[in-house]
């Protein structure tokens, strides 16, 4: 997300004159925008797989559990009589990667807190009413201010494709061919 945003913001020094529209939401919504046209692409988690889709990797990000800093180490999690989940709407694709690397540690919860706002998700965790799972570049500024803590997870659970999406019938504009341009050269550092 953090590479997504420099290269906008890249983008539109640049091209003062282009208008930029961004909007955010869930894998799936993002997904279903692209499919339907009202979106000309999209950056998810992925994979994504639909015949009606061309994606491309931007670049890789390493995810995290995020949790408050009275949980010291990820067993910790088993023995919480209350364990919430702090996560975006149904379809965001780091629920649902929370929710199986949970399930791996023998941790089965039906208790999701759902959320509209990164900051919000990130400041019920370090309240501690919850855990969530993050890219590690989101919350490294509340990481490193010793708001939260953040738990390292198995290289198969934790890195993930930042994608960029569009329909395969979509014609690619100047515009959006040096925006990608720009996103891949974020990916790239």
């Amino acid at each position: 997300m953090r590479r997504a945003t420099q290269a906008l913001g890249r983008f539109a020094k640049a091209y003062p004159a282009v208008r930029l529209v961004v909007t955010t939401g869930t894998t799936r919504r993002l997904l279903d925008d692209v499919i339907g046209g009202r979106l000309e692409g999209a950056f998810v988690a992925g994979p994504v797989n639909h015949p009606e889709v061309e994606q491309e990797v931007v670049f890789r990000e390493e995810l995290a559990l995020v949790t408050s800093r009275t949980i010291r180490a990820l067993h910790d999690l088993i023995d919480l009589p209350d364990l919430r989940l702090i996560v975006f709407q149904s379809g965001c694709s780091y629920r649902a990667r929370l929710e199986s690397a949970l399930a791996d540690m023998g941790i089965v919860t039906a208790r999701p807190m759902e959320f509209g706002s990164l900051d919000t998700v990130v400041s019920c965790a370090s309240a501690g009413v919850g855990v969530t799972l993050l890219p590690k570049a989101v919350v490294a500024g509340a990481w490193q201010a010793g708001r939260v803590a953040v738990h390292e997870l198995p290289p198969e659970r934790a890195e993930v494709d930042t994608l960029f999406i569009r329909r395969t019938d979509a014609y690619i504009s100047s515009a959006m061919a040096a925006f990608l341009d720009m996103a891949r050269a974020s990916g790239a550092h």
